[in-house]
């Protein structure tokens, strides 16, 4: 890969943290899952997957909308 950057956490856009954090919340929000702001390492792997999961899921859709 061409990004000079290792860390895969940080978004492609920096301007657009606050928005994925905005959707993060949602997400979690919408699968039940207690999501709260900064760390969340007490999160099981199956609540953090769910959070992933359903974000996919809603980007999915959207993009599916947009064709």
């Amino acid at each position: 890969m061409s990004n000079n950057n290792n860390n895969s956490n940080q978004p492609a856009v920096p301007q657009a943290k606050a928005g994925l954090n905005k959707f993060k919340m949602e997400a979690a929000q919408e699968v039940g899952v207690n999501l709260k702001e900064g760390y969340n390492g007490d999160l099981t792997s199956r609540e953090a997957g769910s959070v992933g999961g359903q974000m996919v899921k809603k980007m999915v859709e959207a993009y599916e909308r947009n064709l």
